[in-house]
């Protein structure tokens, strides 16, 4: 092994130790509770030598988020049955991520807070992942369309923007304490299902063309 592969293992691992110590802390004490200098102390790093690895907690919950959302992903591809509906498909993708998500609230709780400043860098980071979604759930809604479950004329990217933010707007009450995790589900469940059926719904009997 040359010295410059035994430094990147090393940095790896003083990572790994890092994101262990963050996750332990959050569930302990709450993000905002949590400082950096103590996850590095919980790494057993001093306050310099954390900051060689992390320039925030911010950071490492993003990254935490990141991961999740990997796993989330290949799970769903894994067990992707594509000769079901799109509905269904849609709805195990969505359960997916909200199962790796629902593990801790401060996941969804920051994400949602980052957001809502976009000049910092945290903020890129977490709207970047939300783009890798929307391209996911873009790539599942034109397989639908490919066997004719979707109209011709629908936007998909705007589909799928539509249906993150119905994701999020659940996932808002479910970080402010109005909605636990299984009511978080189950709301976008339902969201997702209207949105499929559509608002409207099929035009009254006296409303058709009487064809004559």
């Amino acid at each position: 092994m040359r010295a410059d592969d035994g430094r990147l293992v090393r940095g790896r691992e003083s990572r790994a130790r890092i994101r262990d110590a963050a996750l332990e802390l959050f569930r302990e004490h709450g993000f905002d509770g949590a400082t950096l200098r103590a996850i590095g102390a919980r790494a057993g790093m001093g306050a310099s030598s954390i900051y060689r690895h992390v320039r925030s907690k911010e950071e490492l919950l993003v990254e935490e988020l990141a991961a999740r959302q990997e796993e989330a992903w290949t799970a769903f591809r894994r067990s992707d049955d594509r000769s079901l509906p799109l509905r269904e498909r849609m709805a195990a993708f969505l359960r997916a991520q909200h199962e790796l998500l629902a593990r801790d609230t401060d996941l969804t709780t920051i994400a949602l807070r980052a957001i809502t400043h976009p000049e910092r860098r945290v903020a890129r980071r977490v709207l970047a992942l939300e783009d890798r979604t929307i391209g996911l759930l873009t790539e599942i809604l034109m397989s639908g369309r490919v066997r004719g479950e979707i109209a011709r004329d629908v936007d998909l990217v705007g589909a799928a923007r539509a249906i993150l933010h119905l994701t999020q707007g659940a996932r808002v009450a479910w970080a402010n304490g109005l909605l636990d995790a299984d009511q978080c589900g189950r709301a976008v469940e339902a969201s997702v299902a209207l949105l499929f059926r559509g608002l409207a719904g099929p035009a009254p009997r006296e409303a058709l063309p009487s064809g004559g």
